[in-house]
């Protein structure tokens, strides 16, 4: 077998043992969740009215969203960078979409009430992505996929955060229907504890 084969096998087999490490995770969450006792009220969270605490699930969710495709296009491109093919140019509207990265953080900072001290900064996603390098120069190879590797598990330490996080809005907010079920009545599109104005 020739070697590009066999680099081209081994990223095929690592995407796919990261697909299943995922999978098992998903799933030992999932377990541990049906197997925990009914969440009970956090004092921290007595400052955020109902909708503020789910407009802060909803923030936590997209950006956990967002991290999540970023993870995916470093993965990618360390996949490509493994294997003997060619890479594409990068695309501006991607490289745009990565460079928000950097507001994310002053974002977030206003709806975590258990932030995480040890999470480092985002690295420079926008500048990984639009790096190019000479694939006959094996140390600029392999200084870049260093760099991608360090970025993708910065990310994952994020994302696990951004997890964290969810799950202790949802568990508050599970916590709250249990005391007052009305109260999830109010996510349907006409909200039945509002009186309706005499005609």
């Amino acid at each position: 077998m020739q070697a590009a084969t066999i680099v081209e096998t081994e990223g095929v087999l690592a995407a796919a043992q990261r697909a299943e490490e995922a999978k098992a995770r998903r799933a030992a969450r999932k377990a541990a969740r049906a197997a925990a006792p009914p969440p009970e009220r956090d004092e921290a969270y007595d400052s955020l009215s109902l909708a503020d605490l789910r407009a802060a699930r909803t923030v936590l969710g997209d950006e956990e969203t967002r991290v999540s495709y970023w993870r995916r296009i470093l993965q990618a491109r360390l996949d490509v960078l493994r294997t003997d093919l060619p890479e594409s140019d990068p695309v501006a509207d991607l490289t745009r979409v990565l460079s928000e990265a950097t507001g994310v953080r002053r974002r977030l900072a206003n709806l975590s009430v258990h932030p995480a001290d040890d999470i480092p900064p985002l690295p420079d996603l926008a500048e990984l992505w639009s790096r190019t390098v000479d694939r006959s120069n094996p140390d600029a190879v392999s200084r870049l996929v260093a760099d991608l590797q360090a970025a993708e598990e910065e990310l994952s330490r994020y994302r696990r955060e951004l997890h964290r996080q969810i799950d202790l809005c949802t568990a508050e907010l599970i916590a709250r229907y249990r005391e007052q079920p009305v109260l999830a009545l109010q996510i349907l599109p006409t909200d039945p504890l509002r009186r309706r104005s005499p005609a």
